[in-house]
């Protein structure tokens, strides 16, 4: 089915709640990259040394780029764009008072979000809206992160009645693991939430990091997980710091993860775990395991986003009701269409067809 002829949802149907970011994306020379020590293809959290690393991007490249960035943004953008329907997806985060967060604001906006931002202001300090830098040197990509306001999201801003207004009408609650570094009682609250009035809970295990040291509270929201997303690197990481798992088989990780209790038993847990280009993998808690090959595009050019916008397409179907099969291949096609532009962003619409996406 085309995108065009797709069942309108109501607004708000989806909600998202993560740490937003504005991607500040720029083609640089590599004496740029060495000017800030920093290296092609990396991905670190800004230091001193970056304190100046924006306004210089800004100031001496004209041709730089905004998106509305953060895990469970993209995804939320990504719904949206397959989607073609504004105000389908609610976002949640903390942002602060500065121009990077109205710049943050348009971009999301004009992807079509609706926007509930939290803003932090403190007078003894000033933390700036959170910043992704994205370095281009052809086709290498080095990422320098700066989480500010985001690490400032508070429960209050979740409970006031306005706001909460979202999560009322929403009917799919979707939350990176990075947002339980941040609010885990909040994720705790919305979990409890979606258990009371059978809604969908749906997560991401999203770094090896979080899986790791993080995991504890991954683990506390388990049980109310009705889908689990992640990437094989992920799982494994998961698997073996928080159920002890003696494999690196990831149809067997993707099954223990299926299996593991849940509180609301009438719907089964769905954990998909996504390869790269390896097949995609379903495990659906007491059935057999499913495999789905990955489409390979003609052109790569920017991995980064890819698992977002899967998840982004997945969520869509989703909350159109089509079956996991439909979701899977609405996800891989947002995840196809992403890896062929530069950043997390979209072609200006989507031409997808679940009967004839397949690899």
């Amino acid at each position: 089915m085309a995108s065009s002829t797709l069942e309108r949802l109501d607004d708000g149907t989806i909600f998202g709640i993560g740490n937003p970011l504005l991607d500040i994306s720029a083609d640089v020379p590599v004496s740029f990259l060495e000017a800030y020590n920093l290296k092609a293809n990396d991905a670190i959290l800004a230091g001193s040394q970056h304190k100046d690393l924006n306004e210089t991007i800004l100031r001496d490249y004209p041709n730089h780029q905004f998106v509305a960035g953060g895990s469970t943004q993209n995804s939320m953008r990504a719904a949206t764009w397959i989607l073609q329907q504004p105000g389908v997806c609610v976002y949640m985060g903390c942002v602060g008072q500065d121009k990077y967060h109205q710049l943050l604001h348009d971009a999301a906006s004009k992807s079509g979000l609706t926007l509930a931002y939290q803003i932090y202001e403190n007078p003894a300090e000033h933390v700036q809206t959170g910043t992704c830098a994205v370095l281009i040197t052809g086709n290498d990509r080095s990422l320098v992160a700066n989480l500010g306001a985001a690490n400032h999201f508070t429960i209050d801003h979740f409970n006031d009645p306005k706001n909460h207004e979202h999560v009322e009408k929403a009917k799919i609650f979707y939350t990176a693991g990075f947002f339980y570094t941040v609010s885990p009682d909040t994720v705790m609250r919305l979990c409890e939430h979606a258990d009371q009035t059978k809604k969908l809970f749906c997560t991401n295990l999203s770094a090896p990091f979080v899986c790791e040291f993080f995991g504890d509270r991954l683990m506390k929201a388990i049980p109310y997980v009705d889908y689990l997303f992640g990437n094989e690197t992920e799982s494994r990481s998961f698997a073996k710091n928080q159920l002890n798992l003696d494999t690196l088989n990831v149809k067997e990780i993707a099954k223990a993860l299926s299996e593991l209790p849940k509180k609301n038993s009438e719907r089964p847990r769905v954990v998909i775990i996504t390869q790269g280009a390896d097949p995609t993998i379903l495990a659906i808690a007491g059935q057999n395991i499913q495999e789905f090959p990955v489409k390979k595009p003609p052109k790569i050019i920017d991995t980064n986003g890819a698992g977002d916008s899967f998840v982004g397409g997945f969520l869509a179907y989703l909350a159109l009701g089509k079956s996991n099969e439909e979701a899977i291949q609405a996800g891989a096609y947002c995840a196809y269409e992403c890896i062929q532009q530069s950043g997390c962003t979209y072609p200006e619409k989507p031409s997808f067809d679940a009967k004839t996406f397949v690899a």
